[in-house]
């Protein structure tokens, strides 16, 4: 039950955030609309960085922004949904919320954007479906998360020679995916070993590790105001890359660091205040880091504060955004191939403002379809046990996640960058 705490103190998290009445639904639709408009600027050919590297010290801009706040509601979500459920049926949920809305991505790149745009090229289709880097090479190396083939058949390439494309990768926004998915495995190993439940210090004690590791980069940095950490390298993880390609120390370091301050929301709900001039303190503290320096040390903690604080103090009718629908994946995920597909077919020739609207046009119809056509369907399996396992499981049906409310199944049940079952903000 919500209690009514006044201006100032709102009690605690664990007092204030609903599971299907918070503002999470909303808070996902808008990180990836900005994603979208982050990309336009640079897919477009108007402009080499993201809006708003020039005000930060090029720390971050507005669509790395975005990954960072969905790192944070994932762990966040996605822990709830660890605590909920098996660890196999938690995997199950995790599984379905990701994989068939990026497979039927894939597939719309490979056999239906990349056929057009290259015709548009060539003039025919002689040459596309046998090139080395064809698009069955491209579902092939991208199928589980991650980018291990950028082009397709030389698209791209051949669009930039021409200054018809200004980025080498067709979908250039499935790269945090990978992370996300590492993210998932990690908190299943916490659930099935009981360290959700019975040892949250210990992730509490790998935060701060991570946290430490932050810091340090930046006491190693140039300067106070700009990028950390550029010399991080690639990992390849025995067997797992050989899936998802390489993972690079800064990224699995910084967003695994996001992804366990959510963790830390969820599992310490009952200790965290909401409180309304911590809010606001916590958004000054993130702008003046973006701007004067310390992004990742003092921003980063920061953010995470001011998502959550939104998430259940907005008003009641920005809590309805996401609960039966949640579009943020399929933008997220389709939002780059749009784009690519317009740039090089020559639309960014009518100017940025055109570009963009046709770009959220087009993303936000291939997102709707994803969710209703594919994300949805695949989420009502949730519950399905095979037949080899019923015997076994005879209460698997009290194990049903049920929380879902916000961005993808709930943030916490289906989580993936990114999407949902119905519900939008538990499941994800």
């Amino acid at each position: 039950m919500r209690r009514d705490f006044g201006m100032g103190r709102q009690g605690t998290l664990a007092e204030r955030f609903s599971g299907r009445d918070n503002s999470i639904g909303l808070i996902r639709l808008l990180l990836a609309t900005a994603v979208v408009v982050a990309h336009a600027h640079i897919l477009g050919g108007f402009g080499k960085r993201e809006p708003g590297n020039g005000f930060t010290g090029l720390q971050v801009g507005l669509g790395r922004m975005s990954v960072y706040g969905f790192f944070v509601l994932s762990g966040f979500l996605i822990t709830r949904s660890g605590m909920r459920t098996t660890t196999g049926r938690y995997l199950w949920h995790r599984l379905l919320r990701i994989l068939p809305g990026l497979w039927v991505c894939v597939l719309f790149t490979a056999f239906v954007a990349a056929p057009i745009m290259f015709r548009h090229q060539q003039g025919s289709l002689d040459g596309f479906w046998r090139h080395g880097e064809g698009p069955f090479d491209y579902v092939r190396a991208n199928w589980w998360t991650g980018l291990r083939q950028l082009d397709i058949s030389n698209i791209l390439a051949t669009g930039k020679k021409a200054g018809h494309a200004f980025d080498p990768g067709f979908d250039g926004a499935l790269w945090s995916l990978s992370y996300e998915m590492i993210c998932y495995v990690v908190v299943a190993a916490m659930a099935w070993s009981g360290v959700l439940r019975g040892s949250r210090r210990f992730v509490l004690l790998l935060t701060a590790l991570l946290y430490g590791w932050i810091v340090m980069d930046l006491v190693n940095a140039p300067g106070w105001r700009g990028p950390q950490n550029t010399n991080g390298t690639n990992i390849h993880v025995p067997i797992l890359s050989e899936f998802i390609g390489p993972l690079h120390s800064q990224y699995l370091i910084y967003l695994s660091f996001l992804f366990c301050v959510g963790m830390l929301f969820q599992l310490y709900q009952e200790r965290i205040p909401v409180n309304d001039v911590l809010g606001v303190v916590s958004i000054v503290a993130l702008f003046a880091s973006m701007r004067f320096g310390g992004f990742f040390v003092i921003g980063f903690p920061a953010f995470a504060y001011a998502l959550m604080w939104l998430a259940v103090r907005l008003p009641k009718p920005f809590r309805v955004v996401g609960r039966k629908r949640d579009l943020s994946y399929g933008i997220y995920i389709y939002g780059f191939v749009v784009e690519q597909f317009l740039v090089v077919l020559g639309y960014n020739r009518h100017g940025f403002l055109a570009y963009l609207g046709l770009s959220l046009v087009g993303t936000f119809v291939l997102a709707a379809g994803s969710w209703y056509l594919v994300e949805k369907p695949a989420m009502r399996l949730k519950d399905w046990t095979p037949s080899l396992f019923r015997s076994r499981l005879p209460e698997a049906g009290a194990a049903k996640d049920t929380g879902s409310t916000s961005p993808v199944p709930t943030k916490a049940a289906s989580d993936s960058t990114s999407t949902p079952p119905s519900t939008v903000t538990i499941n994800r």
